[in-house]
């Protein structure tokens, strides 16, 4: 092992690197995921409840119908 990393492990506790590095960063990366999570079936809500939004969608697939037949 190299001896810079073994110097720092000896003087650094394990339940330190655990508790206070490890858990914090892993609860806020959890944190991030269920946020956006909320935050994109709201949006998916509101874009399934919009009107211009169901034209929009159909407008697209008949220009992608018309293109792709000629």
């Amino acid at each position: 092992m190299n001896p810079v990393l073994r110097a720092f492990l000896r003087e650094l506790p394990g339940w330190f690197l655990l508790l206070g590095i490890f858990l914090p960063v892993t609860l806020l990366l959890l944190l991030l995921i269920a946020y956006f999570r909320v935050k994109l079936m709201e949006v998916n809500e509101e874009l399934s409840q919009t009107p211009a939004h169901q034209h929009h969608r159909r407008t697209a697939s008949s220009l992608y119908h018309r293109m792709k037949h000629r």
